[in-house]
């Protein structure tokens, strides 16, 4: 991989992740500049996910690493992993919660060898707890959570979010406290563990719900396409599809002429935000009778024209082909070894001097075996040993 002057280049990251939450993480320092080595148990050629190394799932989180391969069941294995991590700045691993204690590479023996050592953890439901040695995967922190409570129509059941936002959300939290504990580094010269789980990323992701029980005690329930507390913020049909309309209370006086219903402004039924939530659903109605007048397109330029938020509901392609995305390059061209130039997710901010860089697609399995033991002091004759043991 060839060596960026990206914000974090100077930091070397040993990625011991697998599945979705843990390679996310690892995917925030890699995008921009770290020297990211991904270290794969011998002789296991597909990712914990089941998806094949050239496919969308796998290029798009194993982008801009190196790999390796390692067993670090045994004894070799694991010298050559300290060999690693004695130079190394963040390890990052989302392993069962016991599972790096049992194979002696856990944050407090890597400290011994590497106190300036950043060492992150994910898990389901956290390090230690009456949770911590059960398996966690997305869907199930999104139950326990009290997401899917919240998700879908009221009467219908609990429904999943759509996307793995437990695993996700997980994964830039886990990045975001490595990059803090490298910072607070730079004062104390000494690393730290840095933990998050699944159940509490998604707890966090609850916001404003999750703040309402805690101050009020009041337990959110689903609102479908509806906002949870404002109207008429929702989901209204037209003449060729759906659009999302949100206006904010002060926008109500511009809205209802946008919709040429200003008889509404004023009405009792409708004229304050509290009486629009009690009657949202007879609002809804009225809105909507005005809406399947009109094309998507010609509504969004005429509410548009009034300062009204909203927008098209689109498939994913249709998202990808819209201008504004495009302007945003939100698509990312990406150099592949074997798959020739490919097309990824790229980072959803930016510097403006320092913008994250694609430099390659994911590796091939331990691609850069050999050279990276070259790197740290090991022969070919020691290398081909190690081949001949199954340390690698």
């Amino acid at each position: 991989m060839t060596t960026c002057p990206l914000p974090l280049n100077d930091f070397r990251v040993i990625d011991l992740t697998a599945h979705r939450a843990g390679p996310t993480a690892v995917r925030q320092l890699a995008d921009w500049g770290a020297q990211v080595i991904k270290i794969e148990p011998s002789g296991e050629l597909v990712d914990a996910t089941g998806s094949r190394r050239d496919g969308p799932d796998f290029q798009n989180l194993h982008r801009n690493k190196r790999a390796m391969t390692l067993n670090l069941k045994s004894d070799e294995g694991r010298a050559i992993f300290f060999k690693l991590a004695e130079n190394a700045d963040v390890i990052v691993e989302n392993y069962k919660s016991d599972v790096k204690h049992r194979l002696g590479i856990d944050y407090e023996a890597v400290k011994k060898i590497n106190p300036r050592i950043v060492y992150g953890s994910i898990s389901g439901f956290g390090q230690d707890g009456p949770y911590s040695d059960r398996p966690g995967v997305d869907q199930i922190a999104q139950g326990l959570s009290g997401l899917m409570s919240v998700t879908g129509e009221p009467g219908r059941g609990p429904m999943r979010v759509g996307t793995a936002l437990a695993d996700l959300s997980a994964g830039v939290f886990a990045a975001m406290g490595i990059l803090v504990a490298l910072h607070e580094r730079e004062r104390s010269g000494r690393g730290q563990w840095v933990q998050t789980s699944l159940l509490q990323a998604q707890i966090f992701m609850l916001d404003f719900q999750a703040a309402r029980y805690l101050m009020a005690g009041e337990v959110a329930g689903q609102a479908g396409n509806n906002h949870p507390t404002g109207a008429p913020t929702g989901v209204f049909r037209t003449k060729d599809g759906y659009v999302n309309i949100a206006p904010t209370p002060v926008m109500w006086r511009r809205f209802c002429k946008a919709i040429a219903r200003e008889d509404l402004i004023e009405h009792e039924r409708y004229a304050t935000p509290k009486s629009r939530r009690e009657n949202r659903d007879a609002l809804n109605a009225l809105i909507g009778e005005f809406t399947a007048t009109m094309t998507t397109d010609a509504l969004i330029e005429r509410l548009n024209e009034g300062g009204i938020p909203c927008g098209p509901i689109y498939t994913i392609d249709q998202t990808f082909a819209d201008p504004q995305v495009q302007h945003l390059g939100v698509a990312q061209a990406v150099p592949s070894s074997t798959l020739g130039t490919i097309e990824l997710v790229g980072q959803p901010f930016t510097l403006s001097r320092t913008p994250s860089r694609m430099v390659s697609g994911a590796p091939e399995f331990g691609e850069q075996t050999d050279e990276i033991l070259r790197e740290i002091g090991y022969s070919q004759q020691e290398i081909a040993q190690f081949r001949q043991t199954g340390a690698i």
